[in-house]
């Protein structure tokens, strides 16, 4: 395969969820350029996370425990909550419970996008794996989004529990993360067995997230005030 179609290939999955879940946003779309923006650094966050994993990977051994939920897990999650914590949170532009879902996963996405690349020109995969890693680790660090970002939009609109919910929006990422990574390491020749279900569960959780996050859009309740006064 020549390096466009394989760049394409690559970077597809991650531009496509992406747009699948901006276009849920029912109420107020987000500016496509902060959500671009958002895409491009979780997109850069890459490189330090590489670096600090490489250096824990060498200082805390090779437990797989430890890797998957620690090294792995741990320091992404980490990263992408630190960059929505910090630079979307109290943005004007977060003003409803699902924008929290949109930056998060952009964010998780720049990520995603990024390590396919890496793998696919490092690697020179077949068609079928480049569609396997689209259909399980690129969507997974969606479903990780999805997560981290619905208990942001709590955090943010919610009356009370605000360090519940910022507590579950980098613990519930670091989790299943972690569950997802030590599946795959542990599951080698039977992994699909267990893979199905979790990315089933996954994907389920992850949409009823996103209807309850709409639902909870005071834009929702303005409009609905309007039509009752109409």
């Amino acid at each position: 395969m020549s390096v466009l179609p394989v760049l394409m290939a690559a970077v597809a999955p991650g531009v496509a969820l992406l747009s699948y879940f901006y276009l849920k946003d029912r109420y107020d779309p987000e500016p496509i350029s902060l959500v671009i923006k958002m895409f491009l650094f979780g997109l850069l966050l890459v490189f330090p996370v590489m670096v600090l994993q490489r250096a824990l990977g060498h200082g805390l051994g090779d437990s797989p425990f430890v890797f998957t939920f620690l090294i792995s897990s741990g320091v992404e999650e980490f990263f992408k909550w630190f960059l929505i914590y910090f630079l979307i949170f109290k943005h004007t532009s977060f003003d409803e419970p699902y924008d929290g879902i949109v930056y998060s996963v952009a964010a998780a996405l720049g990520f995603a996008t990024l390590e396919n690349v890496f793998y696919a020109f490092l690697n020179g995969p077949t068609f079928y794996e480049l569609v396997m890693r689209a259909l399980l680790p690129v969507s997974a660090h969606a479903m990780f989004g999805v997560m981290m970002g619905y208990h942001l939009g709590r955090a943010k609109f919610s009356q009370g529990k605000v360090h519940k919910h910022l507590a579950l929006s980098l613990l519930l990422p670091i989790f299943w993360h972690g569950v997802f990574d030590y599946t795959l390491l542990i599951t080698k020749a039977y992994w699909i067995w267990f893979m199905v279900p979790l990315m089933t569960f996954l994907w389920l959780r992850s949409l009823w997230k996103v209807q309850l996050a709409n639902a909870r859009s005071p834009l929702r309740m303005a409009r609905r005030e309007e039509r009752v006064k109409i």
